[in-house]
């Protein structure tokens, strides 16, 4: 176990360097500059040139490079061009609301995920696994924009039952801190939906599929011999080797804590990670998105470590494997 974190925590810097490197490139190559985007019906083309020789954008792609990964390696992650704000303090504010909503996503997707897969597998085929079977395929199926649109158009301006867009009400700071956290969640409820039920759906389907290959082993077989009911074998015996794929999954699933969902955290106006990556990619603003994007890295690759290990703390085999 100790042997596979150190390898996997040696491999982080070069990976995220070329994960670095590769954006750092795709963005240079994209035609115009930040200069290019800023609106202002008075500026000169003399402006415009001077706000290049500024940011230093006149230089070789080559240069810029390496001036932005001189600063990376000091820890500074440079300032964004549209605000002038440091990135580091830009994401340090971005990063809780994207926490937040991430977190609430996951924990609707695998609990939800998981009591739709129990229900359906307990009784193949019967009328819960059909119908969960069929809005799991549509629910899978929908385009993620498309979902989170009507969800605003439905619950948010028809019905009126949750707000439809940002993280807290106007106002809010005047709220006591209980009317503060029950604004917060009100707001949290559609973003969160809309990314949690799509999760749900995909891991209903995975893990019932998982469930009625299991309930053939031998060892269930054997449990129900034994006179053990239908429930405990589904819920003891079946339902824990059925889960060692769902936690890769949620291993896999962490990173979405950090870089949050571009669609969702727009639609919602959720100032989040999300929001502000698309912000800056309109902008040009290279600086926050390389900080985004080292942020990304790191959170996928330390996902994929964590999947890894969580997969050997369930199953024992998998700690042998690896010594």
């Amino acid at each position: 176990m100790r042997g596979l974190i150190a390898r996997r925590l040696l491999l982080l810097i070069p990976m995220v360097w070329l994960v670095a490197t590769l954006t750092f490139v795709v963005v240079a190559a994209a035609p115009g500059s930040y200069a290019d985007t800023v609106d202002h019906p008075g500026l000169t083309v003399e402006q415009r040139e001077a706000l290049r020789t500024r940011y230093g954008l006149d230089q070789p792609v080559h240069r810029q490079y390496l001036r932005w990964l001189g600063s990376i390696v000091t820890g500074d992650l440079g300032m964004s061009f549209a605000t002038r704000e440091p990135v580091g303090r830009l994401l340090a504010r971005a990063l809780p609301p994207t926490l937040l909503l991430g977190t609430a996503a996951l924990l609707l997707d695998f609990i939800l995920g998981i009591l739709v897969a129990v229900a359906a597998a307990r009784h193949p085929r019967g009328w819960f696994d059909r119908t969960s079977t069929f809005f799991s395929l549509v629910i899978v199926g929908l385009p993620s924009f498309w979902v989170a649109g009507l969800t605003v158009l439905v619950f948010g301006v028809l019905l009126g039952w949750f707000p439809a867009s940002h993280m807290h009400s106007v106002g809010a700071d005047a709220l006591t801190p209980l009317a503060s956290l029950a604004d917060l969640l009100r707001h949290l409820v559609l973003p969160a939906a809309c990314l949690g039920l799509v999760g749900a759906a995909g891991t209903a389907r995975y893990l019932r599929s998982t469930l009625l290959d299991i309930r053939g082993e031998r060892y269930i077989l054997a449990a129900r011999a034994r006179g053990i009911s239908d429930r405990r074998v589904l819920w003891i015996h079946t339902l824990r080797p059925a889960l060692l794929p769902v936690v890769t999954l949620l291993g896999l699933s962490l990173p979405f804590l950090v870089s949050g969902s571009v669609v969702i955290e727009t639609v919602f106006s959720w100032p989040g990670v999300g929001l502000a990556l698309l912000q800056a990619a309109h902008a040009r603003d290279i600086p926050v998105i390389m900080g985004i994007t080292l942020i990304g890295a790191v959170a996928v690759l330390i996902g994929s470590l964590a999947a890894d290990v969580l997969y050997a703390v369930v199953d024992p085999r998998a700690r042998e494997d690896g010594a």
